[in-house]
């Protein structure tokens, strides 16, 4: 068998063991994608780990020991679970790993188990070959769509010298940014925005609903906070990742201002919503609660925000953007810190850089390399809180542009192109080979 048909089998078996994580306790079950992982590396010449800080949370590590003490280590961090399904909405069946016309279907395909069983196959073909300098460290974790509380973040918590954390790899990349003057140009994610998530309080009169004249209301206010909050302009990133995004798309002078100011994102077509997103701070305004039965009048109500930061900027940064946006208001809300997380990046003058940049080139020549930040979250973010680097590391083919692959992150119907599972396999196979002899 070639390393794809590996990874193919492999990444079938991952998709249809449905480790589903609903973001409760007990959902995921990642216990089975473990055992199939366990499985994958039977006989191997390698160390295995697994942690499992609540019944069937289960991620595994798989090391590879390097025969040089003084080379550099490499981890690579692939998580195995998936999000829930609307399955009304889909056409395929969802955990079949069903292929049609060059693709694979299934909950969890992009994100991100084909990259997780690329890393595997790429780790275990390693271990079979042997002489390797660095010590390569697969791990399959739990529990990454909810924010790692019983996967890389408990690990980094409780184990965190049970691998190396210098140099990691995760999701995802390697997508194409096409210019306008037909120049290729591969994403390569260095960092990701950081989260900022606040819930704000007001409180107004208690009362019968059938008698609100002078009531102090706390719906009324809870909807005008709501109202300023959604007119906070923030302040465009001067950043190199966002300029650098913006060249990518080689626009004429006038539309490249428009855009890097961020006056007119329409240019940036099926990618605006991504480019606003990694322009700024945002503020999603997601969750709004008051009162219980329809007759009474709440005293309490709140509203909870998702914002996500750019690196340089704190949860003070973030309050005072707030406050001055709720002006008068501000004495009556209360802000309340939920999940707070610093956005960071990572630097590109790096061994691990260096040689995932020549990887990208060696495959796609002339095309130039994109260092950019994700709008979301990945498990990189405990790899850099631990001192750390960290990269997001795939290989699309060149007609797949980043809002392609990126639209298929939780969606219906969600699928592979089985050329981007080989590009992929080869390009970890590659990554592994340059790095660790």
């Amino acid at each position: 068998m070639t390393l794809y048909d590996e990874a193919l089998a492999l990444l079938s078996e991952l998709i249809r063991n449905q480790c589903v994580n609903d973001y409760t306790p007990g959902s995921g079950q990642e216990i089975r994608n473990a055992a199939t992982l366990e499985k994958f590396f039977a006989g191997e010449n390698v160390q295995i780990q697994k942690f499992e800080p609540a019944p069937g949370r289960t991620s595994i590590a798989v090391t590879v020991p390097g025969s040089d003490p003084q080379a550099q280590p490499l981890t690579l961090l692939g998580h195995i679970d998936v999000v829930p399904i609307d399955e009304a909405q889909w056409t395929k069946p969802p955990f079949d790993a069903h292929i049609e016309d060059g693709k694979i279907y299934g909950r969890g395909s992009v994100d991100m188990l084909f990259i997780t069983a690329a890393m595997a196959t790429a780790t275990r073909n390693i271990a079979r070959k042997g002489g390797n300098k660095g010590t390569v460290t697969f791990v399959g974790v739990a529990d990454e769509e909810s924010r790692g509380a019983l996967g890389a973040r408990w690990i980094s918590e409780h184990e965190p010298t049970a691998f190396s954390w210098e140099n990691c790899l995760s999701e995802t990349g390697g997508s194409h940014i096409p210019g306008a003057d037909g120049h290729d140009s591969v994403v390569l994610y260095v960092g990701e925005k950081g989260a900022a998530q606040r819930r704000l309080h007001v409180h107004g009169d208690a009362g019968h609903g059938s008698t609100p004249y002078g009531r102090d209301s706390a719906v009324a206010k809870i909807a005008e906070v709501a109202k300023r909050i959604a007119a906070i302009k923030p302040e465009i990133s001067n950043s190199p990742e966002w300029h650098g995004f913006v060249d990518a798309f080689r626009f004429d002078t006038k539309t490249e201002e428009l855009v890097r100011s961020g006056t007119d994102l329409s240019p940036l077509a099926e990618l605006a919503a991504f480019g606003d997103a990694i322009s700024h701070l945002t503020i999603a305004q997601t969750v709004i609660r008051a009162g219980q039965a329809i007759n009474v009048l709440p005293s309490h109500a709140w509203i909870e925000l998702d914002i996500r930061t750019l690196p340089g900027q704190d949860d003070d940064y973030v309050d005072s953007l707030i406050t001055k946006a709720l002006g008068e208001l501000a004495d009556e809300v209360h802000i309340e810190h939920l999940i707070s997380e610093p956005a960071m990046t990572s630097p590109t003058d790096t061994k691990l850089y260096h040689v995932l940049e020549e990887t990208l080139l060696e495959i796609f020549p002339g095309a130039t390399v994109v260092p950019t930040i994700a709008a979301g979250g990945s498990d990189l973010r405990f790899a850099r809180n631990l001192g750390g680097i960290g990269y997001g590391f795939a290989v699309h083919a060149q007609q797949r542009s980043l809002g392609e692959t990126y639209a298929q992150l939780h969606s219906h119907d969600e699928h592979l192109y089985l050329e981007d599972l080989e590009l992929t396999v080869r390009g970890y196979d590659m990554v592994l080979h340059k790095f660790l002899y």
